[in-house]
């Protein structure tokens, strides 16, 4: 993890850019501090990493990823807003799909964002957030109004365990594969079930192989 130097007094809100790849954080380190008012005090690399920033520091935004090793962006969201509920999350992420929007707000998240855009709408993005607006791409503005398929009800870590499901690994590969304990591999298991009200292995698998299918990746 890497801390900045603190932002000069006309500073006025303090940003923690948190992604896995450190050039990503190059890059919105350089775009970000050439803008007046914005300051970017802290970088994380994990989830263990921003939590203790955010608990070290006063942060006023953290700029998060969603594809992260071990506790996704997502993930990482809901953590942020039951521990610190004064810090404003905006998701920026390659991900265009309409669902992960969704799971980040209702994970805590106050904006969503795609790494692609413009400086400019990844600063007013940062403004409508940090004032207490929401805010997301103008590009996911067609797919946020279509009705979600039955699949995308589940999680972007559900997601994740439901394509290893499709491929015939076990509960101790997956876990290995994605960083998580057995036990967490079996919640989600069971989570996705009841959520798409699938009874037995044997349809599990099933389900999550014609989900792939739909998704071209099979």
């Amino acid at each position: 993890m890497s801390e900045i130097q603190a932002p000069s007094p006309c500073a006025t809100t303090r940003v923690m850019l948190i992604d896995d790849h450190p050039l990503v954080r190059d890059g919105l380190r350089a775009r970000l501090e050439a803008v007046p008012g914005l300051a970017v005090v802290a970088e994380a690399g994990n989830a263990e990493e921003a939590l203790a920033a955010a608990a070290r520091q006063n942060i006023d935004l953290a700029l998060m990823d969603i594809n992260m090793r071990g506790t996704n962006g997502i993930e990482l969201t809901a953590q942020f807003h039951a521990r610190h509920p004064e810090i404003a999350v905006l998701i920026l992420s390659m991900h265009d799909k309409g669902e992960y929007v969704m799971q980040s707000i209702q994970a805590g998240a106050r904006g969503y964002v795609l790494k692609d855009a413009p400086s400019q709408d990844i600063v007013q993005a940062i403004e409508t957030v940090k004032s207490g607006g929401i805010y997301y791409s103008a590009a996911l503005a067609r797919q946020l109004t279509q009705p979600l398929p039955e699949r995308d009800l589940l999680t972007l870590r559900e997601r994740e365990v439901l394509k290893h499901i499709a491929n015939g690994e076990s509960n101790k590969q997956i876990a290995r594969e994605l960083d998580l304990s057995v036990r967490t591999v079996e919640t989600h298991r069971l989570n996705i079930k009841r959520k798409l009200n699938i009874d037995g292995q044997a349809e599990l698998i099933k389900f999550a192989v014609e989900s792939l299918r739909l998704e071209g990746k099979i």
